[in-house]
């Protein structure tokens, strides 16, 4: 199959984009000598850059980083005051009419708030926070579906001081007591219940069992569902929400207090717990929703995300401080059929919209649905979460998108805020790549001693501090140092792999802990499965390597086929492993190719090859509460029974 023709930005990309004024602003002649400087010179880069992006500060900044603690544990911002919420809420004053937040539930009921009315949501949540005895250093609970009360709930917390521990809307109690219990959260906003698929998911219970093993939670405040009752001695969220505005100002916070501990998570072993604060998080992301996702105010922004993890407040963040609109939707995508997502586009004119590959390979295969619906708002779509083929990438830029939107390519990580590699809408972009490192990061690709490699696969790396890496994890500078500074001293290790080009661009390969080495190469699953998902026949693949007495890993295929598939099953399975053998060389024919009914998956669609892996070796599983669809285990472990 041909490769799909790289992106070309028209005049029009280049007129509107954001990283281009930033250039300007620089003294700088293009987007090259900006990555250059900002690396170059990140003390002048990021100074400029917050004040391109608007940022709030109390006091300003005396410098830029004090690394007296070493490059493991920089102190970004010596001497500055701020609290990150004042730069969403400034908004209010520069636009109080323009829609913050759009809300539209499964059912498809719509509610819509100003910056004027959120910034008023936001205070008298905050104050009736401080009236449960809630303030500055306390830890907080937010298990709640995605909506207008979750948005306000998040920029509440941080506005009084207090720290978001974000939870996943779909864990069991097990889950939620793993990330309340070690960061001692005195108080948990929980959502009763919520509809999914037009079903009611009872939420009330999981928090009910949990706390009973949670001494340090003092108090729940339950957003309740109609008809729903709350616990005698609990608070609804709307019984908070009704305090008087008392117009007290944000705390006043130094750039390294924490504003959120969000957990991992960790298949293997206790969640961790990346530590962001005031100065790093807000102005990494901030900073990429103009460099990447280009945004700005008066944009449209939608990328349906949960809450619990670090996509949900990198949305709320992306649209918000830049003064866009925030697209809520928390219900599935498919619902009642795949057209859901293009009607939500049609209706709310979105201009900017995000999707993980597996909705995107699902969009694909329901093509006259998905393409149902008028897109011709969008200026940019967005792919993030895990790797996704050339194909499935070019069909999302060329079919789902409008008026010639480019498709960014974002990856980063819970533990670095934003992006490590991405793309600008003002160079070139290779369908399935990423045209850029993102600026202010100096990023590369290197063997496992730490020498940069061109053309080959190696581990992505960091060479210096940056910007919106985690403070440590939570109360645990030890596992912190162990996961990210210890396998190259003084580099950051992400545990991704990654290919460079000479001409700066990358290729991401996969998680470094799925890779494959067969008969002595090392291999990407990515370069496995995008094979196998140029096949029609194909909706989804995961490649696993297991133990083999000869090889050392053997390549073990699982493949799901496209709806309404009626072949032959068998056959299927040897032309895909013929494919592989054919265009990766005989010695990576994979030993064993399985059709699924399902592949295990987290609710924002990224495959688990690690639990794929465990559960075909007959391996014990570790924690499985970032699963949407564990029962997708139990058909993996019987294949390799």
């Amino acid at each position: 199959m041909t490769a799909p023709e790289a992106w070309t930005p028209q005049q029009k990309h280049l007129d509107s984009a954001h990283v281009l004024k930033l250039a300007e602003r620089l003294g700088v002649r293009d987007y090259d000598a900006l990555l250059a400087l900002s690396v170059e010179k990140p003390e002048a880069y990021w100074q400029a850059a917050a004040d391109f992006l608007g940022i709030e500060w109390d006091r300003a900044p005396e410098g830029y980083v004090d690394l007296s603690r070493g490059k493991e544990f920089p102190q970004w911002w010596p001497g500055a005051r701020l609290n990150w919420v004042n730069t969403v809420l400034a908004h209010a004053g520069t636009a109080p009419d323009r829609i913050a937040v759009i809300d539209e539930a499964e059912d498809g009921t719509v509610r819509r708030i100003s910056f004027a009315e959120l910034a008023v949501m936001v205070r008298r949540f905050a104050h009736g926070l401080r009236q449960q005895g809630i303030g500055r250093g306390d830890r907080v609970g937010l298990l709640l579906d995605n909506g207008i009360e979750a948005t306000v709930s998040a920029l509440a917390i941080p506005y009084i001081g207090a720290i978001m521990v974000p939870l996943f809307s779909g864990f069991g109690h097990e889950a939620v007591i793993s990330r309340l219990e070690p960061s001692a959260a005195r108080a948990v906003i929980a959502t009763t219940g919520f509809a999914r698929r037009g079903k009611y998911v009872d939420m009330q219970a999981v928090m009910q069992e949990a706390r009973k093993h949670l001494p340090s939670v003092e108090t729940i405040i339950w957003k309740d569902a109609p008809g729903v009752a709350i616990p005698q001695g609990d608070l609804t969220w709307n019984q908070v929400a009704e305090a008087d505005d008392d117009h007290r100002p944000a705390e006043s916070m130094g750039p390294m207090d924490p504003f959120m501990v969000i957990y991992t998570s960790g298949t293997t072993g206790k969640p961790k717990g990346p530590v962001h604060t005031h100065g790093g998080f807000p102005l990494r992301i901030a900073h990429d929703s103009a460099v990447h996702f280009n945004v700005g105010p008066g944009d449209v922004f939608c990328w349906p995300a949960d809450m619990g993890w670090i996509a949900g407040t990198l949305v709320l963040s992306t649209a918000l401080l830049r003064g866009a609109t925030l697209v809520l939707y928390a219900g599935a995508p498919d619902f009642p059929d795949w057209s859901r997502m293009g009607k939500l586009i049609e209706d709310h004119k979105i201009t900017h919209y995000g999707s993980a590959p597996t909705l995107i390979r699902g969009f694909a295969a329901n093509e006259a649905l998905a393409l149902k619906h008028d897109r011709s708002s969008l200026q940019l779509l967005i792919t993030a979460g895990e790797v996704i083929d050339a194909e499935h990438f070019a069909w999302y830029q060329n079919r789902f998108g409008a008026n010639g939107s480019p498709v960014i390519n974002y990856t980063g990580g819970t533990e670095v805020s934003g992006a490590l590699l991405s793309s600008v809408q003002v160079k070139p972009i290779a369908a399935g790549g990423f045209n850029t490192a993102s600026p202010g990061i100096d990023v590369t690709v290197t063997d496992p001693q730490g020498n940069p490699v061109l053309g080959e696969v190696g581990e992505v790396v960091i060479r210096a501090p940056f910007i919106g890496m985690t403070a440590s994890f939570w109360q645990d500078d030890a596992r912190y140092i162990d996961s990210y500074w210890s396998t190259i001293p003084g580099s950051w290790v992400h545990g991704d792999l990654a290919v460079k080009s000479p001409d700066g661009s990358f290729v991401v390969m996969g998680r470094s802990d799925d890779t494959l080495k067969v008969a002595g190469k090392r291999l990407g699953p990515a370069e496995v499965e995008e094979v196998v998902l140029e096949m029609e026949e194909i909706s989804e693949a995961a490649a696993v390597g297991v133990s083999d007495p000869v090889k050392g890993q053997k390549l073990v295929v699982f493949v799901l086929p496209m709806p309404g598939f009626a072949g032959d099953r068998d056959d299927l399975a040897k032309r895909v492993a013929n494919a592989v053998g054919d265009r990766l060389g005989k010695p990576f024919k994979p030993g064993k190719v399985h059709l699924v009914t399902q592949l295990p998956k987290t609710r924002s669609g990224k495959i688990m090859r690690r639990l794929i892996r465990q559960a075909y070796a007959g391996e014990k599983l570790g924690d499985l509460s970032s699963l949407d669809n564990p029962a997708a285990l139990d058909e993996i472990a019987a294949l390799g029974k």
